[in-house]
């Protein structure tokens, strides 16, 4: 089944750019299968519209506003996702549940969506996360891994072997917060 991986926000903002930066981690330290896309999202908001109607299936990585503490990692799945995304930086910008709306109306939905979110400490401006974003960045990844494994996708590191879809040690981690 075609899979995307989108990876959000704006980078120029702190933690909002947490889903592109863990789009290039995993771009650089692993191999996907040909059916499996990886995206910069960035803040291209409508324009990734086309990645929603060619796959089945579609994990988006983002800062999250859980209303938890910074550093918590969530996710979230189907219709639910929309409350959970960051708010638009300005009134003209469309963000991504106005895409999410558009995507339904245009009957162009994925079998299956899934949001790995974390919740962000800062916003202000740079191109650096905050240390408690930053020092998630490992854990984040291995969500991603585990969802997934639990889509039949099998990744490989490019440092080492297959993995089934996690890291080694890692599997306690996922049902914590």
């Amino acid at each position: 089944m075609k899979t995307a991986l989108i990876g959000l926000g704006n980078i120029l903002l702190s933690d909002d750019g947490v889903g592109v930066h863990a789009i290039n981690k995993l771009k650089n330290e692993y191999k996907f299968p040909e059916f499996v896309e990886l995206i910069d999202g960035g803040t291209k908001g409508l324009d990734l519209l086309p990645f929603f109607e060619g796959n089945d299936r579609v994990l988006i990585i983002d800062a999250a506003n859980f209303k938890k503490e910074p550093g918590t990692i969530d996710t979230v799945e189907g219709d639910k996702i929309p409350a959970f995304l960051s708010s638009k930086l300005s009134v003209h910008q469309i963000g991504l549940p106005d895409m999410l709306f558009a995507a339904k109306l245009m009957e162009i939905t994925p079998a299956e969506m899934c949001l790995i979110g974390i919740q962000p400490e800062s916003m202000e401006t740079s191109t650096e996360l905050s240390d408690v974003v930053g020092n998630k960045m490992d854990a984040l990844i291995d969500k991603v891994l585990y969802k997934l494994k639990q889509w039949g996708v099998e990744v490989v590191s490019k440092a080492s072997h297959p993995l089934s879809g996690m890291r080694a040690n890692s599997e306690n981690r996922f049902h914590q917060g």
